[in-house]
Formats: structure tokens, C-alpha cells, sequence
């Protein structure tokens, strides 16, 4: 890791103060900051750094959110996930930066793709949602998808994807972000589910980057100075996730993911 200028330093700051507000508020804002902490350093060195930045922000998220977990989602995903981080393990003993930011970007692209067809599909079948029970806020809008055939068909593939990505790139986010939008979570469910889902995920995935030396003394020291922007950006995700609109927070979470795809494409 080369010596880092006061722009970068700031950059990355900045980055560090999104990851707080994504856990908190639009979880797929976290793209932005997986792409400028890549372009400010080495692909592969980014998540190595990038990757206690974002425990402390799922730490504050599970503070917040605890009582709104889905759990049966959960350990649907957990088993296909497990496969995913050790495909994305394997990936990262040969892959290059390029190779890296090449994968995730058009993975994060076309999922996007995928999600944004299955809504229209589901649409057509069901009609345009309406009401807010009480009750949505804690699991899939209109009712368990998950648990229909399609539903464990979608979460094994979203579930593979969202562990690689995240292992090679912590860029689970996204992908996990589709799955659920698909599956027709509201605003405190799919918080909660997320929140609990990527600090189970992103604390077992340690002793990986451990291993693979993406996590060192260097990187610890780096991310000494960035925690404290964690907190700012967690707390005002916090205030602001009340007042947005359920279609609004789809439409962000949805344009946040092609951004950040985007962005690891072309960088």
C-alpha cells in the first residue's frame, strides 16, 4: 500500500461516512464506497481495509434495527453464501484488480437486470402493491416468497453471488439489496435482515482475508483513521430513513447498485 495523499485520505473519509449511512438508511449506497475505496487503492488491498470499516457500520445497524430481522430468510441464505465466499476465496488466489473490478461491476449490473424483471413479472401477476400492514415491516411484503419453490431457487442463486461478491470485493451488499427487494421486503425488514446478515457474514469472513493477507498491521492502521467517519454517516442514515418514500428507497437502492457497478467498470 503506497503512501496516501491528503485528497485520497479525504476521499476515503467521505467513503467511510457512506458506509455508516448506507447500513442505516439505503443499503445500496454502499457501492459508492466500495468504488472509491477501489479506485483510491489497489483493487485487492481496498477490501482488505474496507472490511472492519464495514463491521463497526453493521455493529451500529444491528443497534438500530435488531428486533427486525426475518430470520427465516436468513438461514435460507446462509447455506448458498457459504458456498459463494469460498468460490470468491478461490477467485481471489489468481485474480488481478482488473479482473476483480471487471467481475463485480457487470455481476452488480446484471442482477440489477434480473431484479428489475422479476418485479415487472411479479407486478403483472399480482397487480401494483398497496397498503402497509404493520406486519411488512418485518418480513416480505406480501407474504413469505421465499418459501414457494421459486422463492429457494432465488435465494440459492442470490445467496452464491451475494458470498462471492462479498469476498472478493465486499460487494454482497448489492446483491443482497436485489434479493430482498425482489422478495418484496419493506423498509425495517429489509434493514434489519440485512444488518444482521452482513455482520454474521462480514465477521466470519476475518480469518479469510487474514489468510489471504488482505488484512495486515498496515491496513489496521489505515482503518484507525477512518472508523470515527462511520459514526456521523450511521447516525444521519438513521434520521433520514423515516422520511423516505418505500417507492423512493426501491428506486435509490436500485440506481445506487448501477451507479456503483458502473463506477467499477469504467474505473
Amino acid at each position: 500500500m503506497d503512501t496516501i495523499s491528503l485528497w485520497q485520505l479525504a476521499a476515503l473519509a467521505a467513503a467511510s461516512t457512506l458506509v455508516g449511512f448506507s447500513k442505516t438508511a439505503v443499503s445500496g449506497a454502499n457501492t459508492i464506497s466500495l468504488a472509491v475505496f477501489a479506485a483510491v487503492l489497489p483493487a485487492r488491498e481496498s477490501t482488505g481495509v474496507l472490511l472492519p470499516i464495514l463491521i463497526v457500520g453493521d455493529l451500529l445497524a444491528v443497534h438500530v434495527y435488531r428486533r427486525h430481522a426475518h430470520w427465516p430468510t436468513l438461514l435460507r441464505l446462509f447455506p448458498a453464501v457459504a458456498v459463494g465466499v469460498v468460490m470468491g476465496t478461490l477467485f481471489l488466489l489468481w485474480a488481478d484488480d482488473a479482473a476483480v473490478r471487471t467481475s463485480i461491476g457487470a455481476i452488480l449490473l446484471l442482477m440489477t437486470g434480473v431484479t428489475l424483471w422479476r418485479r415487472r413479472i411479479a407486478e403483472k401477476e399480482t397487480g401494483a402493491e398497496a397498503g402497509t400492514g404493520a406486519e411488512a415491516d418485518t418480513g416480505p411484503a406480501a407474504g413469505d416468497e421465499a418459501a414457494t419453490g421459486t422463492g429457494r431457487t432465488a435465494a440459492r442463486g442470490y445467496g452464491v453471488l451475494g458470498g462471492f461478491t462479498t469476498m472478493v470485493a465486499n460487494a454482497g451488499g448489492p446483491v443482497m439489496s436485489l434479493y430482498l427487494l425482489s422478495a418484496g421486503f419493506r423498509k425495517l425488514g429489509f434493514l434489519g435482515t440485512s444488518a444482521w446478515f452482513f455482520l454474521i457474514l462480514n465477521v466470519s469472513k476475518v480469518p479469510f482475508s487474514v489468510g489471504l493477507g488482505l488484512i495486515d498491521a498496515r491496513s489496521l492502521l489505515l482503518d484507525a483513521c477512518l472508523l470515527l467517519f462511520v459514526l456521523p454517516g450511521a447516525y444521519l442514515g438513521r434520521v433520514c430513513v423515516d422520511r423516505i418514500n418505500q417507492k423512493v428507497f426501491d428506486r435509490i437502492v436500485i440506481g445506487a447498485t448501477v451507479v456503483g457497478g458502473l463506477q467499477l467498470l469504467l474505473v
